[in-house]
């Protein structure tokens, strides 16, 4: 008699479309956090190009809370070390990986072409896969504003640079700096120094007080550790801070700092994979999406410089502002923009020359 109910009960079951559910829907359990990985190209130090993305790496942490499981690694080279480790991540479960440095983006190109359902977010690389993103942030905005900023604090119109690796990042930078300085001063130069390395504080140290002793009234870099603001603070003399607040290392000589943000992108970013969302593609965002961002003025700096160089960046995220309008000059004399013209952002992305007022040459 039990058998035939239990027999007609789940024929009652098929019949409704339930029987199926019932033998074949497990309980649902609690969802596994997403594993996300970040490498980073130097040491996680107090202030840099790391530690605004392991500030990054925080504020995903924040945001999401249980729902993510992050972990870094540090100090990874680029090149061979950067594919091993940049795989072990895939291997261990890693879900998406973030590589932010420039030399990162073939070994993530490499992993990623043998682990198609992890993704990756290439910082600062500008090739792309069904399973790579690229992202990166117009610093030559804030470069342009610091410029300005120099050029009111350098009676002489003599600016250095250490620079990293000619790259157009780097080169983009560079150019718009003297742009900005040449807004105020069509008679600025800016006297540049490539180290080819991102993270070598004894030779930016040395560069620093090289260009100082060369005449420089302040400095700005694009190089990874803050021995060019501890030169300055030393000298006496000023410094644009790049990547963080460095008041902390150069209280006198910070002129200000030129920040990058990257919670509020690595967030989002971290939430699509959540909901499954997530698509490649190119993000290169600025002033206007709070990637860049130009303040935290030292005590040397007059308020009616901060006034204008605040204003200005008010207009450059309006896009009343174009760092690169023309007429533009290269420091050959070869007009590379006519007069009424604004370069595009290819033409920006692929920058191989330095404009006029610039002391150097590319490649060195």
């Amino acid at each position: 008699m039990y058998k035939n109910l239990l027999s007609a009960g789940l024929r009652a079951l098929a019949a409704c479309g339930l029987l199926f559910l019932l033998f074949a829907a497990p309980l649902a359990g609690p969802t596994e956090p997403l594993n996300i990985g970040f490498v980073y190209v130097t040491p996680v130090t107090e202030t840099g190009w790391t530690r605004q993305h392991e500030e990054g790496r925080q504020a995903v942490e924040a945001a999401l809370g249980s729902r993510v499981r992050t972990t870094y690694a540090a100090n990874v080279s680029e090149g061979p070390d950067a594919e091993r480790v940049i795989r072990d991540l895939a291997q261990q479960g890693y879900k998406l990986i973030i590589t932010p440095s420039f030399g990162y983006m073939g070994p993530t190109m490499r992993v990623a072409n043998e682990f198609p359902q992890v993704k990756f977010e290439s910082i600062t690389g500008y090739r792309r896969a069904p399973n790579v993103a690229t992202a990166n942030a117009r610093y030559y905005e804030g470069r342009y504003l610091a410029g300005i900023a120099a050029a009111r604090l350098s009676p002489g119109g003599v600016a250095g640079y250490v620079a990293g690796f000619p790259i157009p990042e780097v080169v983009q930078g560079v150019n718009a700096f003297t742009l900005g300085m040449r807004s105020v001063n069509p008679k600025a130069q800016v006297r540049l120094v490539w180290l080819n390395a991102w993270y070598d504080p004894a030779r930016e140290r040395e560069a620093a007080m090289a260009l100082f002793d060369q005449g420089a009234e302040v400095l700005a870099f694009h190089t990874a550790s803050t021995a060019v603001m501890s030169a300055a603070q030393e000298r006496g003399k000023l410094a644009v801070a790049y990547h963080s607040d460095m008041r902390g290392i150069a209280p006198d000589a910070q002129l200000l700092a030129v920040t990058h943000h990257w919670g509020a992108y690595y967030t989002q970013r971290a939430r699509a994979v959540l909901d499954g969302s997530w698509k490649s593609g190119d993000i290169w965002g600025g002033v206007k999406e709070g990637m860049v961002r130009v303040g935290d003025f030292g005590p040397r700096v007059p308020a009616a410089v901060r006034a204008e160089v605040l204003a200005r960046q008010k207009a450059l995220a309006a896009g009343q502002l174009q760092p690169f309008a023309g007429p533009i000059v290269d420091n050959q004399g070869r007009q590379v923009l006519p007069a009424g013209r604004v370069m595009t952002d290819e033409q920006i992305r692929t920058m191989n020359f330095l404009v006029s007022g610039v002391q150097g040459r590319l490649a060195q």
